[in-house]
């Protein structure tokens, strides 16, 4: 095929993209820019992007929130269902598999924010801060697997596991907090609706629904309940991830011997034509092998790995 400029623009950013240590630099690069910006005369336009009024509606129903609670309310539930995925992941075949496996890192995650915030209400006992012991307890897992993903190969791969299973507990926990001690006020009606919409979803899982676009529709029905309700919306994240399918449809073996077979069909089929385009029988074999993969990988895993 003939070279395409895009090809010769895109490639810098796909090599730097595959780089272990790329989504470190960025996270960090950004960070450093977000407080060069913050602290110089042009900080009034840094706080009022944030503050920014951004409004979704539908029909009559409207949600207007400055941006950064968009962030804190949306694409944080994003990132939370990530993590929860993660969770479900370790629990099932992972670190977290077994008591056993899981007892080292439960225990440092737990000390990881009990003992910041003991050290926190102590030194503000009674004071106008008093309520804010919360803060100190999460700790940031964006930067910590950031920095991880920053030195690359040099930190051993027990200690990205160790530390990915802190972060992973750490920040359940902290969801949790916030859910039970920061919520101002719980609107039953909404709460039993977002229940029910889990359930859905649950029900889904069970029935045998894999497509991922299934699971985001109702998903964001489980947002805007969870979030109508008073209940932190991150906590959507984190329960939509433990309703998404874990299993295949097929295993490795079976997955082998069709693809096998449908390669050969592919292989068979070349003789109809040069071009995919014109040829039948190599569109149905691709068309084949695409149905057979998914088949054989499940939908957590295919999910994470989008995302």
């Amino acid at each position: 095929m003939p070279k395409r400029p895009t090809l010769a623009l895109l490639r810098p950013f796909q090599t730097f993209f595959r780089l272990e240590s790329a989504s470190g630099i960025l996270l960090l690069a950004s960070a450093v820019l977000a407080l060069i910006w913050a602290n110089s005369p042009l900080s009034p336009y840094y706080f009022g992007l944030w503050e920014t009024n951004v409004t979704a509606s539908v029909g009559g129903f409207a949600i207007s929130k400055p941006l950064l609670l968009w962030i804190n309310d949306g694409l944080m539930a994003i990132f939370f269902f990530v993590v929860g995925l993660e969770i479900k992941r370790e629990v099932l075949v992972g670190e977290l598999a077994s008591p056993k496996k899981a007892a080292l890192s439960i225990a440092a995650a737990i000390g990881g924010m009990l003992v910041p915030a003991g050290i926190y209400a102590f030194l503000n006992s009674g004071g106008a801060g008093s309520s804010g012991w919360g803060i100190p307890m999460a700790t940031d897992i964006a930067f910590t697997l950031g920095v991880l993903a920053l030195l690359g190969r040099r930190v051993p791969l027990a200690l990205k596991v160790f530390v990915t299973a802190v972060a992973i507990v750490d920040d359940l926990g902290a969801v949790l907090v916030i859910a039970l001690f920061y919520t101002a006020e719980v609107d039953g009606v909404a709460l039993l609706g977002a229940a029910a919409v889990l359930g859905t979803m649950a029900l889904m899982n069970r029935a045998g629904v894999r497509h991922p676009l299934a699971y985001l529709a109702v998903g964001v029905v489980l947002w805007f309940a969870v979030h109508a309700s008073g209940v932190h919306a991150t906590i959507a994240g984190v329960l939509a991830a433990m309703a998404i399918p874990s299993r295949t449809r097929i295993d490795s073996q079976e997955f082998l011997v069709g693809g096998r077979r449908i390669l050969d069909e592919f292989d068979d089929a070349g003789v109809e034509g040069e071009s995919v385009l014109s040829n039948h029988g190599q569109q149905a074999a691709i068309q084949a092998l695409e149905t057979r993969c998914e088949a054989a990988q499940a939908p957590l895993q295919r999910i994470e790995h989008d995302l």
